[in-house]
């Protein structure tokens, strides 16, 4: 599945964690974007963000996930 990927900080003992999101229709990224919006929110998005990468659906590594709407849209086929 090709998505975006989230960086979010964990606070004191907690490790960082990276969300995958999937991204907005329409926009296209260069690899070198400022910003990346997402389907899951018309206001927010991923500020200094990864490109896009194909991801599996079942994720393999420590404290990675799946933005919610992204896996509910993916059972939804």
């Amino acid at each position: 599945m090709i998505a975006v990927s989230e960086r979010v900080p964990g606070h004191g003992r907690t490790p960082h964690q990276t969300i995958w999101h999937k991204p907005a229709v329409g926009h296209r990224c260069t690899g070198a974007c400022d910003f990346h919006p997402i389907a899951c929110s018309e206001e927010e998005g991923i500020v200094a963000p990864a490109p896009k990468q194909d991801v599996p659906i079942r994720l393999t590594k420590e404290n990675e996930a799946w933005c919610t709407d992204y896996l509910n849209l993916h059972r939804q086929r």
